[in-house]
């Protein structure tokens, strides 16, 4: 998943703020375990430097929608291990 911004609706202008992966690697069970890895890009904003996030999504149960599952990802980076760039 990518998060792109693009300042005033300009695609000419657009930069990345954000990546995350998600990976199952429990061979598909109904409750599922996800590798989430996730990049931050560096903010002139709120000068934080640029951030790589990495945890393991436990027990989730996959026959639900996709966006449940980006939900508990991004929930999920609050108690990520954490690494600047």
């Amino acid at each position: 998943m990518t998060v792109d911004l693009h300042p005033g609706g300009a695609s000419e202008f657009r930069r990345t703020l954000a990546t995350m992966t998600v990976s199952n690697v429990t061979e598909l069970s109904d409750l599922s375990d996800y590798e989430i890895t996730a990049t931050e890009a560096a903010s002139v904003l709120t000068g934080e430097p640029a951030k790589m996030f990495w945890f393991r999504l436990r027990r989730h149960h996959r026959r639900q929608s996709v966006w449940k599952l980006i939900a508990a990802a991004i929930a999920g980076l609050d108690d990520a291990k954490c690494a600047k760039l």
